[in-house]
């Protein structure tokens, strides 16, 4: 076991402090209140909802808040030189066991389309990703040396949307994954 500075938390800087507790470790405001006196606060009730970031529903982040991750679809086109089936399923198979957000892919002899989630703080990060994807794998999944000749990104709540007006994705075929179109 190591030995620890009294005040000191793993990973902590001198300017960092839990800023959700008035007069937490590193704050300069003064504590006050219940927890200032050492007696335990009064519960709220039950029906008090506190809500720490609101949700503005457009998928933007609330003005004031730290940019933070979010989720993006994805669809990427790539075509070239015709090529095997077999040889390009098993390469897409490798790309989805690689990819951890991979949702299906369709393909033929010489093109293919990945859907698949993306998590990025923004659509320029989503999308430079994604611009990325096929070459970056292309030699671990082995797949062809196509080229991407369509990107489509949009944030959670379009792709939803979309989906619920029925012009999302199509529907999945069983066992889902990689199939041929």
């Amino acid at each position: 076991m190591g030995r620890r500075r009294d005040g000191a938390l793993p990973g902590a800087t001198a300017e960092r402090r839990l800023s959700s507790i008035t007069g937490g470790r590193g704050s300069a405001e003064p504590a006050e209140g219940p927890a200032a006196t050492g007696r335990p606060a009064p519960a709220e009730p039950l029906d008090t909802v506190r809500e720490l970031r609101p949700d503005t529903g457009d998928g933007a982040a609330p003005a004031g808040t730290p940019d933070q991750a979010r989720l993006w679809h994805v669809v990427l086109s790539v075509a070239g030189e015709p090529i095997g089936l077999s040889e390009l399923r098993a390469g897409l198979e490798r790309l989805a066991y690689d990819h951890s957000f991979f949702l299906t892919a369709r393909y033929a002899a010489d093109h293919a389309e990945i859907r698949y989630w993306e998590q990025a703080r923004d659509l320029h990060d989503a999308a430079a990703i994604a611009l990325r994807l096929w070459g970056e794998h292309k030699a671990t999944a082995n797949l062809p040396p196509w080229e991407i000749v369509g990107l489509e990104v949009v944030d959670r709540p379009t792709y939803h949307k979309r989906v619920a007006e029925g012009f999302g994705e199509p529907p999945q075929r069983p066992g889902g994954g990689v199939q041929p179109y």
